[in-house]
């Protein structure tokens, strides 16, 4: 005869449970684990540290997208840890009685009967209490799932999906096609190879651009952390795993950050020095001083970048190669022929900064390249001031080449710039301008500049009046 129904609830108090087999990791050494890992140790080493072998390391790893989450919080003593579950089972084998092991532990009996009964193996119809068995089913019955809230709530999805893999468009409304791209392969981004074009916001500009979009639902609400944790972590499951090829980093799991690359200049005369630019720039209380440089790709090809300091407004310059490119030999200090030789970075710096009103054309800031060796006559045709940085100092045209790493999702290193038409860059721009950033208190950068025109012409209009 088998053993009569609830058998197992009755001699354990919980329902049954499938039998473990070999008890996995406990959570205390995985614990272990994402210290380590938080000193900066490899998950290899990290998992060496621990004594578990390097595949668990790993898989520890890649299943957490490389964050720790709640591991790396230290245990209340409120729980039972492994060591008391082994001092418990060696006191039990030794014939120690309920109020003897309380004692010899610190823990209240009710506490020690509640283990011995609920979490002991048994497997023969009778109770026999392991340390390894006791903790896996402690582990077993902590976990709260929780059902994401990017799967509860459709909309909220649906707008968070949107912003992050959204289609950068024309100003007709029409999508651009961008580069082809290969199939993500659970990878960091392809390097020096074309990266998928998409609206591309990050989850910190997602979550507060609904406070703004959606005032009064409270529903519409998440914060960064959990998008990136929907992203990364496998056991989430909200958000399909491939979307973080559109964040800007491109990386597969979370991993340090990498010291910015440093770049060095060309020579300029004193005259134009950043130290000879007016104060009023630094402080960003004034409109109209903007910063450039060049984004570079294969071929000699390269995008101009110029952004403004106050409103973040990103314009981005077309730079054709000039007739008889590839045809007619290189020459030593003959026509720069590859589109972003002096005069013709001249020409196109004017053409773009003209568009502007003369009150947001106070003053450039530019990298030491030598592209820009014509500013006196770009001062006469335009107006506009030009100083150039410090060598070996990105971080006095810090707002341009923050713009420029985010321009790398769409123009990577590596890649020829010279295919995309003056409408592409248009579309990427638009993309750019049209993101909520945190410094303009979660606006775009177009809402900005347009608040900034519209002020200029009340300005205006009072002046005349």
């Amino acid at each position: 005869m088998g053993r009569p129904a609830g058998w197992m609830k009755e001699l354990t108090g919980r329902s049954p449970m499938k039998s473990p087999g070999k008890p996995s990791l406990r959570r205390d050494v995985e614990r272990l684990f994402w210290r380590e890992v938080a000193k900066g140790l490899s998950s290899e080493d990290a998992a060496a540290a621990v004594g578990v072998s390097p595949a668990a390391g790993t898989r520890w790893f890649r299943e957490r997208g490389g964050m720790p989450t709640f591991l790396i919080n230290p245990i209340t003593g409120r729980y039972l840890s492994f060591e008391e579950r082994e001092v418990i089972a060696l006191l039990k084998a030794q014939g120690a009685g309920v109020r003897e092991i309380a004692r010899q532990t610190g823990r209240d009996a009710s506490t020690i009967s509640r283990e011995l009964r609920r979490n002991a193996a048994t497997r023969g119809g009778k109770l026999d209490y392991r340390a390894s068995v006791a903790q896996w089913k402690a582990e077993l019955m902590a976990r709260r799932p929780k059902t994401a809230k990017l799967v509860a709530n459709e909309q909220l999805h649906d707008y968070v999906q949107q912003r992050l893999s959204g289609q950068v468009r024309h100003a007709d409304g029409t999508p651009v096609t961008g580069p082809q791209t290969a199939t993500w392969k659970g990878r960091n981004k392809p390097h020096r190879q074309d990266r998928r074009w998409a609206q591309a916001w990050s989850p910190e500009q997602i979550s507060n651009r609904l406070k703004l979009d959606f005032p009064d639902d409270e529903s519409m609400r998440i914060s960064h952390e959990a998008i990136y944790q929907a992203l990364f972590v496998q056991s989430r499951g909200a958000l399909q795993r491939e979307l973080v090829a559109c964040l800007r980093t491109g990386r597969a799991l979370r991993v340090p950050r990498s010291r910015a690359r440093q770049r060095a200049g060309g020579h300029v005369t004193p005259e134009v020095m950043i130290s000879e630019r007016p104060a009023e720039v630094e402080d960003r209380a004034v409109p109209g001083h903007w910063e450039g440089d060049l984004i570079i790709g294969t071929d000699r090809s390269a995008i101009g970048t110029i952004v403004e300091r106050v409103t973040r407004f990103t314009m981005l310059i077309h730079l054709p190669r000039m007739d008889g490119y590839g045809i007619e030999p290189r020459t030593k200090n003959g026509p720069a022929l590859a589109g972003y030789g002096a005069e013709a970075m001249r020409d196109a710096v004017a053409a773009q900064m003209t568009t502007l009103p003369e009150q947001l054309r106070c003053s450039l800031t530019w990298d030491r390249g030598k592209e820009l060796a014509q500013h006196a006559q770009l001062k006469i045709d335009t107006g506009i001031s030009v100083y150039f940085a410090d060598p070996h100092s990105p971080w006095q045209r810090g707002t341009n080449e923050n713009t420029n790493g985010l321009l790398r999702q769409y123009f990577p290193k590596g890649t020829d710039l010279s295919r995309w038409s003056d409408q592409d860059l248009q579309a990427v721009a638009a993309a750019l301008n049209g993101r909520p950033r945190k410094t303009l208190g979660w606006k775009t950068p177009a809402e900005s500049l347009d608040d900034q025109l519209a002020s200029l012409q009340r300005d205006g209009v009072a002046t005349t009046g």
